[in-house]
């Protein structure tokens, strides 16, 4: 942690969305994203596609709005907004029409494309590649780059805004970081419209010429095929992606062999996951922090101690900053934070001086290591005692059968809340059982929970976080 330094500010620019934001005054000197990506096989397509654009109408702080599977046009148009200083607005490809209605109704988009225009026939994305192209960036680093809709977000929708600043910053950032040469392949099954797909197989792979290789859906016997075939070495994502793959009927470590990095991030990642995922992948596995506003802020370093890459979520990386407000609350600032959301309101109330509220518990140590302890929505309030999701979690799955799991509060009309655990494990784990390991690892009894319930597979959101609404509704409702 570090005290917060005096800094200028320009005076307050409103971009075409409506938001408005102040942007420091050369605190960063971090080039435009349409000057760093350097995949020069894929930059005839780029410009056509900018030049197909323009002939539509867009200009530098339109937005340009598709909803597509991972295919590869979509890392296409993402660039060839960027040259134009577009505003790239992916939408999720299964949101359903009331959602994409309201979604782009926040946008207001100069254009969108969907499957149809993309894909089959003579497309009106194949048209636009016949234009003619631009050669020329039109863009400038602090233009907006993107508006990203936050995942497993309820009520009216919001966008979270990244400046091509911000973004470039990022990806030459975790480049470093994560030692990322062309010699290495990303298998990328999230999707492009979450920050994680767009981070580590659009803007990764642009700076760092290396494979990107797309899944348009989840399918762990297909992974394990791309694995071998295209020499995958690195993944990342949250847990389930690597549990489904590694419970599959042909998971070897043979099939596997190639990967060298593996980096998980999300609700759930325990140090119990990343030895169990070591041991089964044979590569180095770590633990990593950060979310659509503020991507990958905390993570290891190849040659840091391995027992901190697997109990902790990392240290801050590149110029990042973080601390703990007095409710242990995270709070972060840095040049790849992003501006603000698309509702001013929203920005308001996330933004503080600076500092983004994530609205996680966090605890930090002295040598600056941060672990996730919870998030403050997560939190289960049981006969007036907080207790952390994630604590729980934490001991379930440090339980040797126990492969995944997910603590939620359910209604008690005398306690207000009590403890429901959804695992997945090998073999029964019933709550006596529950009861009994808790009680061995010397766990305050309150915490223990008072229901378990033992599932195939835990309901998933797309980017492949657990679904715990869902999960809170089922534990409210046992019958």
């Amino acid at each position: 942690m570090s005290r917060e330094p005096s800094r200028r500010l320009h005076p307050t620019y409103r971009h075409p969305l409506g938001q408005a934001y102040r942007e420091p005054r050369g605190a960063w000197n971090i080039p435009s994203l349409d000057a760093i990506i350097t995949q020069a096989h894929d930059d005839a397509r780029v410009g056509a596609l900018a030049g197909g654009l323009r002939a539509e109408g867009v200009r530098r702080g339109d937005v340009v709005a598709w909803q597509l599977p991972n295919w590869e046009e979509a890392a296409l148009l993402y660039r060839a907004c960027w040259r134009l200083g577009a505003i790239a607005g992916p939408v999720h490809h299964q949101a359903g029409a009331a959602d994409v209605d309201r979604m782009l109704g926040v946008l207001s988009p100069r254009l969108v494309l969907h499957p149809d225009d993309v894909r089959g026939g003579r497309s009106r994305f194949e048209r636009l590649l016949e234009a003619a192209p631009v050669t020329r960036s039109a863009a400038r680093p602090s233009d907006l780059a993107v508006a990203l809709f936050t995942s497993g977000s309820s009520g009216e929708p919001k966008a979270a805004l990244h400046t091509q600043r911000g973004l470039a910053h990022k990806a030459l950032t975790m480049a470093r970081v994560h030692g990322l040469t062309r010699a290495d392949a990303v298998l990328m099954p999230a999707p492009l419209a979450h920050i994680s797909g767009l981070l580590n197989a659009v803007l990764i792979p642009g700076v760092v010429p290396m494979k990107a290789v797309l899944m348009d859906k989840w399918d762990p016997e297909r992974a394990l095929d791309l694995i071998a075939s295209e020499r995958i070495t690195f993944m990342i994502g949250p847990p389930t992606f690597f549990v489904h793959l590694m419970a599959a009927s042909g998971f070897s470590t043979e099939r596997v062999a190639p990967l060298r990095l593996v980096s998980s991030g999300g609700a759930g990642v325990t140090a119990a996951f990343v030895e169990t995922a070591r041991d089964a992948l044979g590569a180095h596995v770590k633990r990593t922090y950060g979310s659509t506003e503020a991507p990958t802020v905390t993570t290891s370093r190849a040659d840091d101690p391995p027992d901190r890459a697997a109990t902790t979520d990392g240290h801050p990386v590149g110029q990042c900053e973080i601390r703990l407000d007095h409710n242990r609350e995270l709070l972060l600032r840095g040049p790849e934070l992003f501006v603000g959301y698309t509702d001013a309101a929203q920005t308001r109330a996330a933004i503080d001086r600076g500092w983004f509220r994530t609205g996680d518990l966090a605890h930090v140590d002295s040598d600056g290591w941060l672990t996730i302890v919870g998030r403050i929505k997560d939190t289960i309030i049981r006969g007036g005692e907080n207790i952390a999701a994630a604590e729980v979690e934490h001991e379930l799955e440090a339980h040797p059968s126990v492969r995944q799991a997910v603590a939620v509060g359910y209604p008690d009309p005398v306690l207000g809340e009590r403890v429901c655990a959804f695992v997945v494990a090998d073999g029964s784990v019933t709550l006596d059982v529950v009861r009994a390991w808790f009680a061995e690892r010397g766990v305050t009894k309150f915490k223990t929970p008072e229901r378990v319930v033992q599932l195939d597979a835990l309901p998933a959101l797309a980017a492949g976080k657990p679904d715990r609404a869902a999960l809170r509704t089922r534990a409210a409702d046992p019958h």
